[in-house]
């Protein structure tokens, strides 16, 4: 198993933290993985994505050209990286904000309203691990499991109180993501 993950949107999203608890996912699953952020220099509101690499074998380069999965939270993130989604990969967009839905017949699309579903958490920081919930349920990459490990390893030891929060998180995205 191999899978090639560009997760793109705008600064302040959660991008990077969620490409890194990703990777540290695989890890804690003993998988090959690689975390690559590309960001401007604006921290919140600039653009900003990362691409995860997880597989089970060695990874030869970090630098892709096309995707099996493209995770997308904003319209310019959807123009650049739709077309660099494999044919029969996988696209995943926030409905938030991208208002109508992608078009490729040749990719499976999901539609997750992660937004939404903070607003209802009453969290807007849970937005990128109800994301994360959405791709684990249609690309189980790496385990609830290791998430859960992941969060531990990754987060400062005075956020590890949140963690259930964010599996709860996790939880709802799986819940709520549609495919299209």
């Amino acid at each position: 198993m191999k899978k090639e993950i560009i997760i793109s949107g705008f600064g302040g999203q959660g991008i990077l933290s969620m490409g890194k608890i990703l990777a540290y996912s695989g890890l804690m699953e003993d998988k090959e993985v690689t975390w690559m952020p590309a960001y401007g220099p604006e921290q919140r509101g600039g653009t900003a994505n990362v691409t995860v690499i997880v597989s089970d074998d060695r990874i030869s380069s970090p630098i892709l050209s096309q995707y099996d999965v493209a995770i997308v939270l904003n319209q310019p993130s959807l123009e650049k990286f739709l077309p660099k989604v494999k044919p029969g990969g996988i696209l995943i967009y926030d409905g938030f904000g991208i208002p109508s839905a992608p078009k490729r017949d040749d990719i499976e699309v999901y539609r997750i309203d992660a937004m939404d579903k903070a607003a209802e958490m009453k969290n807007s920081k849970v937005f990128n691990m109800i994301v994360l919930g959405g791709l684990l349920k249609v690309c189980p990459v790496v385990t609830t499991n290791g998430l859960e490990k992941a969060l531990f390893k990754s987060l400062p030891e005075r956020h590890h109180g949140l963690i259930p929060l964010n599996m709860e998180a996790v939880g709802e995205g799986m819940k709520i993501i549609q495919k299209l």
